[in-house]
């Protein structure tokens, strides 16, 4: 069964359309790749999928059953934990202390947190504003898992970051919905890195998905994937 189903989901802000009859699902332990140039409405998508913004139209369904967008809190319950572009770290909080805040029965213990990131367990004791950007973008995942996420959407997590840093960041998440079992809605700029570990893709362009399949597919057909981020899929 599908953890997380969008039907027909237009997202944007009050009644303006960033994103227009977007569906898909994602399965536990598979990773989603949500791509496209900047603008396209990924974002948009992922905060409403998180509940900071209310549909404008179509469905969101958990666990095959309608949720009830619009309500951060009540998507957080159900599973929906959403990891920013701006990683959203109290910059004043060692590591220990983040994780501890974030912790919810149901989520991963900090021994299986610090075995996923030894990095963490290593700087335990520093506070958030101290860690690299690598490392502060390995607490926020962290912070993510120890709460009982079953669909991480993971914004951006390259942000800032140097591409040999992304690569193992990839790795990290494709490590995550293996073992974990979690399901990954990924927005990622780098698209060779984000197919690397993704088991599907989704192109969106101007609000509107133009290319969708499989990452073997899409490999083997270069050119209608940059086809897709020009908006011209659809006429290949």
């Amino acid at each position: 069964m599908n953890i997380l189903e969008c039907r027909s989901l237009t997202a944007g802000y009050q009644d303006v359309a960033i994103a227009r009859d977007v569906s898909f699902a994602v399965q536990p332990g598979e990773v989603l790749a949500l791509l496209g140039p900047n603008g396209a409405g990924k974002t948009t998508c992922l905060l409403t999928l998180a509940g900071f913004l209310p549909p404008i139209a179509g469905e969101i369904h958990i666990d095959g059953e309608p949720a009830r967008p619009g309500r951060p809190r009540r998507m957080n319950r159900a599973g929906v934990v959403l990891v920013p572009d701006s990683r959203a770290l109290f910059t004043q909080l060692t590591v220990a202390e983040t994780l501890s805040l974030a912790a919810r029965p149901g989520g991963l213990p900090f021994e299986g947190v610090y075995d996923l990131f030894p990095a963490l367990r290593d700087r335990a004791s520093l506070k958030a504003g101290m860690l690299s950007g690598g490392e502060q973008q390995m607490l926020a995942l962290a912070r993510a898992l120890v709460q009982p996420a079953r669909i991480l959407l993971i914004d951006e997590m390259s942000m800032g970051l140097a591409p040999m840093i992304v690569e193992s960041l990839m790795t990290l998440v494709r490590q995550i919905a293996d073992e974990t079992g979690a399901g990954v809605l990924l927005v990622e700029q780098h698209v060779g890195l984000a197919l690397d570990v993704a088991d599907r893709a989704l192109v969106l362009v101007h609000g509107e998905v133009t290319l969708e399949g499989p990452v073997e597919t899409l490999r083997t057909d270069v050119e209608r994937l940059e086809a897709a981020y020009l908006g011209s899929a659809l006429r290949s």
